[in-house]
């Protein structure tokens, strides 16, 4: 081989870098029009998000009117005069009720806890029910009348929810532990009501043996779990509380009139 085609073999082989390095500069500039084009938000969409996040979490999301980066959702801080004022109302009523408890040797019997959801105050059977009973004995009637007098001024959605252990009960009242729990949140609802406490702000939930906080394997667990939970909710949880302070529950597709409330009355019906 002549040694002017050596070297032209040479400089062909040299110069061959250049074709890698073209493929890679096509291959970054295909990669970065893809993530410009998965940049772009759209604004209208993003903003639908947003309302809902806010109506959910209680609080405020701020938009920009061009989203980018890690800028794209900014969370502003609480507002002073809302959430800091449930707050502030929220440890109050836990301070009250932690000192009636006190007070009176129920410490261990009813316990209020601040959760995502709110206050909960739970409330051992053995203070309000007899075992296996629903009926409102004068020491009951006591004791949520003075659990009622510090929620009254609270305008917060309240929820009485109803507990019991895992033994099995069938009596021709109580047929299962569903009846037992759902009867006894409905009574303590309508102590509240008697209270002064109105009747929109309230419901009554009863969830048997299926929400407990303690193991049922031993008796200090199923007294633990025959309970009834008093729950403060927080103005967020407004809208998935049906209530009728909020326009947008009345549905005029449906008869607000509830045939298991015997003191609600079908449309169009006149009280006499």
């Amino acid at each position: 081989m002549s040694r002017k085609a050596e070297v032209e073999k040479e400089k062909d082989n040299g110069e061959r870098w250049t074709l890698t390095y073209l493929d890679m500069i096509t291959l970054l500039m295909v990669l970065f029009v893809v993530m410009y084009s998965m940049s772009k938000v759209d604004q209208e969409k993003f903003k639908a998000v947003a309302d809902s996040l806010n109506k959910v979490m209680g609080g405020r999301i701020d938009i920009g009117s061009e989203p980018s980066g890690p800028d794209l959702i900014q969370l502003a801080p609480p507002a002073h005069d809302g959430s800091n004022t449930e707050s502030s109302n929220i440890e109050e009523v836990k301070h009250a009720l932690d000192k009636f408890a006190a007070d009176n040797g129920f410490e261990g019997a009813l316990v209020s806890s601040v959760e995502e959801r709110g206050l909960v105050i739970s409330i051992q059977e053995t203070l309000l029910f007899a075992s296996g009973s629903a009926s409102i004995t004068a020491r009951t009637h006591d004791i949520l009348d003075r659990v009622s007098t510090v929620l009254v001024p609270i305008p917060n959605q309240i929820r009485v929810e109803g507990h019991t252990d895992n033994l099995p009960i069938s009596t021709t009242q109580f047929p299962s532990n569903w009846e037992l729990s759902v009867i006894r949140s409905t009574n303590v609802v309508k102590i509240f009501q008697d209270n002064g406490i109105p009747a929109h702000r309230l419901s009554a939930a009863g969830y048997g043996e299926f929400r407990p906080v303690a193991p049922n394997d031993s008796e200090e667990g199923r007294q633990k779990n025959r309970r009834i939970d008093v729950i403060i909710l927080r103005s967020a949880y407004n809208v998935t509380e049906p209530s009728m302070d909020n326009p947008s529950d009345q549905n005029p597709l449906f008869d607000p009139f509830d045939p298991f409330d015997p003191f609600a009355q079908p449309s169009g019906s006149v009280t006499q």
